[in-house]
């Protein structure tokens, strides 16, 4: 009876469980795998950052150049020396007031002025109000909805250039906004500095 019993129970164990090298051999296995697919996350969660990077620094220049076009054409004033860019991105998403000539045609907008003589301003995220012929009506018109945040430093913080500035400066003069970059010391995955894109 005993052996019958032993037996059993030596089938069972054999059945019911892994040894402790099958077990070991499992673990080395997925330990194996899971370093080699981790550098490949990494790499694919760096990449998207560094898309979401590119996208912002488009999006805020494309502000910017709006913004130039705008006081370009005179719809904006804008202070003397600053070569009509804007004073810093702040302005850009609290917007300025656009003018709409006294001669533009009734019922025609800043916007729908700016964008019909060749400006952008009707690509702006702001909204504006419609003008009555023979009066100036002042438009309200924002170029960004808000400073956006930096995917590689998770701050809302840039580093700006003026005009005046060196095209490699990394201090901000502070009379105007020409160019934004990344305020990183982190080098891309193509091998350039982030702050130089």
């Amino acid at each position: 009876m005993r052996s019958r019993t032993a037996g059993r129970a030596a089938a069972w164990s054999r059945v019911a469980g892994m040894t402790l090298l099958e077990l070991i051999m499992a673990c080395a296995i997925l330990a194996i795998l899971a370093s080699a697919a981790l550098p490949i996350a990494r790499m694919t969660v760096q990449r998207q950052r560094e898309a979401e990077l590119r996208r912002v620094l488009r999006e805020m220049r494309s502000a910017i150049d709006r913004y130039k076009d705008d006081a370009d054409k005179n719809l904006i004033r804008t202070e003397v020396g600053s070569q009509n860019y804007p004073p810093d991105l702040q302005t850009l998403v609290d917007g300025v007031t656009v003018s709409v000539p006294a001669n533009a045609p009734a019922g025609i907008s800043a916007s729908a002025l700016a964008t019909a003589s060749g400006g952008s301003a009707g690509a702006s995220a702001g909204t504006s109000a419609t003008s009555t012929l023979g009066s100036d009506v002042p438009n309200k018109v924002r170029y960004l909805r808000k400073i956006p945040v930096d995917p590689m430093t998770g701050k809302a913080e840039w580093g700006l250039r003026a005009v005046q500035d060196d095209p490699d400066s990394d201090s901000w003069s502070g009379h105007n906004v020409f160019d934004v970059y990344s305020q990183s010391t982190a080098t891309g995955i193509d091998g350039t500095k982030y702050k130089d894109w």
